[in-house]
């Protein structure tokens, strides 16, 4: 099939270099220019790039809305397009234009975790797997017919990065066997349940503050899910910032006000937190590497000379 794509950062040149790769003809791609945000400079691999070096015409576009691109694209004629990682929204008279629609692919598991930062939001809630879904795209966003749909599990200590690299494998297969599905003239593709969906806002400083009054389990799961090369979470340490860079529950209980730094365990220090400490019933969080405001890297037990004193969401 004559296929166009919209992509960008690493998802999409996965999926384009998958795209490449196959039997299909990739006539044009569209994608985002290079962007500043802290997000979207990482997982930065160039479509453009891959693209040119391959002879392929590229458009650069922050939204497909214009009369010059939609022109194109008709020039184009494709039989299909192939949307990853697209950050506007794609109008109907685009996705709509090719004989087969537009198959969009996002990494989640569909109908849950629409919009953005999925495998993120996904950790932070505990989620026992993520996984990527390539569905025909519809007037809603990450809401059409699912063609077809991949899981992974989620290990007991994995980090968005671990799961990042195993729901970037299944982008190129899934793509490529999305296509032959569609190519063979199936129509009966899965409507998505919307009374299970969910739809998350993109990530900002707001969402790394930590909050001492969640559970160890979730601050847990905030540490790992801000893992490298995502924005670490971060406190506030004598009116300085403070970057937690890994940590865990602690073995034992601790009571007390959330944000106290408590006792050493082991090689970290356990920090009081969570809406029961002042039970003793809930366990902390044991720090284990933190990064100062100046940028140094060190382990908690090294920075934190003494115990006593608090953390603090703000200076």
């Amino acid at each position: 099939m004559r296929v166009v794509m919209f992509g960008y950062q690493t998802w999409g040149h996965r999926t384009l270099r998958a795209l490449l790769e196959s039997e299909h003809d990739v006539v044009l791609v569209v994608t985002h220019p290079a962007s500043e945000h802290a997000y979207e400079k990482i997982w930065s691999d160039s479509v453009a790039e891959l693209a040119e070096a391959h002879g392929v015409p590229v458009v650069i576009r922050n939204r497909p809305d214009d009369e010059e691109l939609y022109a194109r694209l008709k020039e184009a004629d494709p039989d299909v397009i192939v949307a990853t990682n697209w950050r506007t929204l794609i109008p109907p008279r685009i996705f709509q234009l090719p004989r087969h629609g537009t198959l969009n692919v996002h990494d989640s598991l569909l109908p849950e975790y629409a919009g953005f930062s999925p495998l993120i939001w996904a950790l932070l809630n505990g989620e026992p797997e993520v996984g990527v879904t390539a569905h025909l795209m519809d007037e809603h966003l990450d809401a059409g017919d699912i063609v077809l749909q991949r899981a992974v599990p989620v290990g007991p200590r994995d980090t968005t990065t671990d799961l990042f690299h195993r729901t970037l494998e299944l982008f190129g297969p899934i793509t490529v066997d999305g296509l032959a599905e569609i190519a063979s003239g199936r129509t009966d593709f899965t409507p998505q349940d919307r009374s299970r969906a969910t739809f998350f806002h993109k990530r900002a400083e707001e969402d790394i503050r930590i909050d001492w009054r969640w559970s160890a389990e979730e601050l847990d799961r905030l540490v790992r899910a801000q893992s490298a090369p995502y924005p670490a979470a971060f406190t506030h340490h004598r009116g300085r910032r403070l970057e937690i860079l890994a940590a865990r529950v602690s073995e034992q209980r601790y009571g007390g006000t959330p944000g106290r730094i408590f006792y050493r365990e082991g090689g970290a220090v356990v920090v009081v937190a969570g809406p029961d400490a002042r039970t003793g019933r809930a366990h902390g969080l044991a720090v284990t590497e933190v990064r100062t405001e100046d940028g140094r890297e060190l382990p908690a037990a090294e920075y934190f000379t003494s115990m006593g004193g608090y953390l603090t969401d703000r200076p």
